[in-house]
């Protein structure tokens, strides 16, 4: 459908191609043990998982810092479930969960077939808010770094997306323009609006049972993407 238009595909990193939810609950299985902190795992991520995403927004939005979110997204699931945890623990769970979270490598279903299936047509990219520091590493030891040409992050645009200007990068880097390219996320907000702001093509691939809408095309398996390009 896009095969003749595009010669860019750019995804996103988290929820999209990288299995953010069963590495980071591995992440949390090793260092809430090592910490000697007595929750029931399922329930923890349970609480976690919507705060995650909720001050993520945040920080999308500038509204408080990474310090902040590293924090505050910890604190508020312990408040939550009325477990006693010092700030001097939390702020050591935030700094080993960083530490520890690129080291997991699962992949969603079917990407390195698509990724493998799309590099000889198209020059491949990413682009992601995840913290630069640990996006490489998780690229690396998933063992598909070398599919892609460029790695834009926003800590290195100095916005994150939905701001056109991480985009604009982006397009810049990769020497190509929107008219050419497509973006693949499952943030509608961040990766589908942002994207369709600065002209890039969009399809939504949807990881958290968004509602249906027109915007674009929706994907819920990424096998899919072959479809499409």
């Amino acid at each position: 459908m896009y095969s003749d238009k595009v010669s860019d595909v750019f995804f996103d990193l988290d929820h999209t191609l990288w299995d953010f939810e069963r590495n980071s609950a591995l992440t949390f299985e090793k260092i809430l043990a090592e910490h000697n902190i007595r929750v029931d795992l399922p329930d923890f991520l349970n609480i976690y998982i919507p705060i995650n995403l909720a001050f993520w927004k945040l920080y999308r939005e500038e509204r408080i810092t990474k310090a902040e979110l590293r924090y505050q997204r910890l604190k508020t699931v312990f408040d939550e479930i009325k477990y006693s945890v010092s700030d001097e623990i939390i702020d050591q769970l935030a700094i080993d969960y960083i530490k520890y979270l690129s080291t997991y490598n699962y992949l969603l279903p079917n990407t390195k077939e698509v990724l493998d299936y799309l590099k000889p047509k198209y020059k491949l990219h990413i682009i992601t808010n995840g913290f630069q520091e640990i996006q490489e590493k998780k690229l690396v030891n998933a063992k598909i770094r070398d599919f892609f040409d460029q790695i834009i992050n926003s800590e290195m645009a100095g916005v994150k997306k939905p701001n056109p200007i991480i985009f604009e990068l982006a397009l810049d880097s990769a020497n190509t323009t929107s008219e050419n390219s497509i973006m693949i996320g499952d943030s509608l907000e961040a990766d589908i609006l942002g994207a369709k702001a600065v002209g890039l093509h969009t399809l939504h691939f949807n990881a958290h049972n968004d509602p249906v809408h027109e915007i674009c095309h929706m994907i819920h398996d990424l096998s899919e993407i072959k479809s499409f390009l």
